[in-house]
């Protein structure tokens, strides 16, 4: 299915560790680039993160917030070293002669370090978690750009039927294009007051007709609608290759107003010009 580069999901859970969540924001880029910033207590979590998102994503700069909110009773936590409080007690009362004014204040004691003791997270339970959540907002984000990427294919079908209609308009009056072309030649041969050898003539007008013969041009562009449809039509990411189709495109369209031998075709090159350039601006945000 076709997908959009710009896309953004989240995700959060309640977990024995804290509130979790993750979100994912991704906007247009040439190639992948992946953005992380995780809490201290999943920094070794990157590599699997990397390996996940690498694995389902292919273009976009996608940037990962991961945040871990402490549970209150972890926070809250009053659990003390009591070897090193009666420690730091026996070396107070050395020093209580030296310093008789001496003061020891609760909270500061408490933020002596190592004297509370903080409860050690569960790092393989946390990055299971971590990784069960990180699939869920994936999920939800491929499917984001799933959607944006139909809606954005909808757009795209809709132009390459406009060049298909404007290609088919410029062959029906092609004929017509030819003949008022021979007889702007004829017309101009006419004119000539010396002889004019017959044979030289007649290779004057065929090349002519061949620098305004615009069917081979005409030929490519139905192969480039063929191609774009069946390009929409495949699972892959397409960014790249319909990309460059509008790029071969846009070459039949100057070509064909360059050798352009009436309005009609003269229009019709500008027309297909603007859709091409309709289209090319929308591919960019295909993954």
């Amino acid at each position: 299915m076709i997908r959009s580069m710009t896309a953004f999901a989240g995700a959060e859970s309640e977990t024995a560790h804290g509130n979790l969540s993750i979100e994912l924001r991704s906007v247009n880029h040439r190639y992948l680039e992946l953005s992380p910033r995780l809490p201290d207590d999943l920094r070794s979590f990157e590599p699997r993160l990397r390996e996940t998102l690498t694995a389902r994503l292919s273009r976009g700069k996608v940037d990962i917030n991961i945040r871990l909110k402490s549970a209150a009773t972890r926070s809250a936590s009053l659990d003390v070293d009591e070897a090193l409080l009666d420690r730091l007690a026996d070396k107070a009362k050395l020093l209580g002669n030296r310093f008789p004014g001496m003061s020891i204040d609760f909270t500061s004691l408490l933020n002596w370090p190592g004297v509370l003791c903080e409860p050690s997270a569960d790092s393989d339970g946390l990055h299971a978690v971590a990784a069960e959540l990180l699939d869920q907002a994936l999920g939800e984000f491929i499917a984001a750009r799933e959607r944006e990427g139909e809606r954005l294919a909808g757009f795209l079908r809709d132009r390459l039927q406009g060049i298909e209609a404007i290609v088919a308009s410029v062959r029906e009056h092609l004929p017509d294009a030819r003949d008022a072309a021979r007889a702007r030649l004829d017309l101009r041969l006419a004119e000539i007051k010396q002889p004019v050898d017959p044979g030289r003539i007649e290779q004057e007008i065929v090349l002519q007709l061949q620098r305004m013969d615009v069917d081979e041009e005409l030929d490519r562009l139905a192969s480039h609608i063929a191609e774009a449809r069946q390009t929409l039509a495949t699972d892959d990411a397409v960014g790249r290759r319909l990309d460059f189709l509008m790029q071969e495109f846009n070459r039949e369209a100057n070509t064909l107003g360059s050798k352009a031998a009436d309005p009609r075709t003269t229009k019709a090159a500008v027309e297909l010009k603007v859709l091409i350039e309709q289209m090319r601006e929308q591919v960019q945000n295909l993954e």
